[in-house]
């Protein structure tokens, strides 16, 4: 089977936020467990929309629903660990894109992950996907379109 490989340019991120590895992330190998990864690129993406003024859902119950996560590791992280979450958007459609993670190490440069979530902008008074609104594509004027 094939491996996965995420590469994304080094411009690409457009939002940056340092997270702390806890105790509580660490599995039985003594490094930060898949489990809790997950959990940290998700707050990342919480902090990254709340800087850009985007509700997760809003008053008429669209929201973002996320529809995928690709992660690769390069290095463990262990506990007390500082990572740096730099966080962007690429390939737009009507419906939604990607949003991109590159996660460091600051203390050594290492770089410990990358991940792409998909997502689309999902109705849930509806129950249905629906058009990215203009607003949304409009904060990100430079990203590229696949429709």
């Amino acid at each position: 089977m094939a491996r996965l490989q995420l590469a994304f340019p080094p411009d690409q991120f457009c939002y940056s936020t340092f997270l702390t590895v806890r105790v509580s992330d660490i599995n039985a190998a003594n490094h930060l467990g898949n489990d809790s990864m997950i959990s940290m690129i998700s707050e990342a993406r919480a902090r990254f929309l709340f800087e850009y003024g985007i509700e997760e859902t809003q008053e008429d119950g669209t929201g973002i629903i996320v529809t995928d996560l690709a992660t690769t590791y390069r290095a463990e992280a262990h506990a007390r660990d500082q990572l740096l979450f730099e966080v962007g958007v690429m390939d737009f459609n009507k419906y939604g894109g990607d949003i991109t993670f590159r996660i460091t190490r600051p203390a050594d440069g290492v770089l410990v992950a990358m991940a792409k979530s998909g997502f689309v902008f999902f109705n849930y008074r509806r129950r249905q996907v629906v058009e990215m609104p203009a607003a949304f594509a409009a904060k990100f004027p430079g990203v590229n379109r696949l429709d």
